[in-house]
């Protein structure tokens, strides 16, 4: 069991689901971790789950070992002018989940040298299934691994280059969304086709779920998984041709490009 005091800043949907799955996967008690929010009451449900809840960041992180950063772009500017002075770069590691900033940007707010670990994961991080890439500034390779050991037990962790972050963004946290919106295509396919909607999307979540573990856990590739269910005039292939001439893939690719894009205007 991780005891480390935990200090999560913005206890919005991510901040909350980190909080949550942090628990869920017993790497810490619900008692050592403070989140913190502006308006406390939109989060007060959560007092009944045994989060310490304050609307003091300063306070949040005077007892955290971790600070865990998770407002929006905008507010990171006054957030960290505010707790700026109360870091130790002796005790604290700080690890930002905020989309399109730097560790380069957030070390010149806090104008003092501090382990800096940026983390992208996703929503599923709620239910201990996150993909989370990870990247480091003036953290050693024990404070890298105590973040990557958190976010290991909260799903699938990847070092990665900082440069590559936008992509992992992108492939990681808006990947939930269009594999999301997939589901609740094929879903509404199967209503079409006679089963109730929570028939139809059983079978089609149950089925997404299926097609991803067959590449994890069998170190395979889509198209030879394709391959093994498409047979010679068979429906499958009648299916995926047709999508194709509608351009599934290349509406995906350009939807991946388009949101890749827009990063670098989140934060202005």
């Amino acid at each position: 069991m991780v005891q480390n005091k935990i200090a999560i800043l913005g206890g919005g949907n991510l901040g909350t689901a980190i909080a949550r799955g942090v628990v869920k996967s017993k790497l810490s008690l619900a008692s050592n971790i403070t989140i913190t929010r502006r308006h406390l009451a939109k989060i007060d449900h959560l007092k009944k789950e045994g989060f310490k809840l304050t609307s003091d960041n300063t306070f949040a992180i005077k007892n955290a070992t971790l600070i865990i950063l998770c407002v929006q772009p905008k507010q990171l500017a006054g957030l960290l002018a505010e707790i700026s002075a109360s870091i130790d770069s002796k005790k604290h590691i700080l690890v930002s989940t905020i989309t399109g900033i730097t560790t380069d940007e957030i070390a010149s707010l806090i104008l003092k040298k501090v382990p800096i670990v940026r983390a992208m994961p996703n929503t599923a991080i709620a239910i201990g299934n996150s993909m989370t890439c990870l990247c480091a500034k003036d953290a050693n390779e024990k404070q890298l691994t105590e973040i990557k050991n958190l976010f290991d037990g909260l799903g699938v962790t990847l070092v990665i280059e900082e440069r590559l972050m936008k992509a992992a963004t992108v492939l990681a946290a808006s990947g939930i969304a269009f594999f999301m919106r997939y589901i609740r295509a094929a879903t509404q396919g199967g209503i079409q086709l006679g089963f109730d909607a929570e028939e139809a999307q059983l079978i089609a979540a149950q089925t997404a779920k299926g097609a991803a573990s067959l590449l994890l856990n069998q170190d395979s590739h889509p198209e030879i998984e394709i391959d093994k269910v498409t047979t010679p005039e068979g429906c499958t292939i009648a299916g995926l041709n047709e999508m194709e001439h509608h351009g599934l893939s290349s509406a995906l690719i350009k939807g991946i490009i388009v949101s890749f894009e827009k990063i670098s205007n989140i934060k202005k």
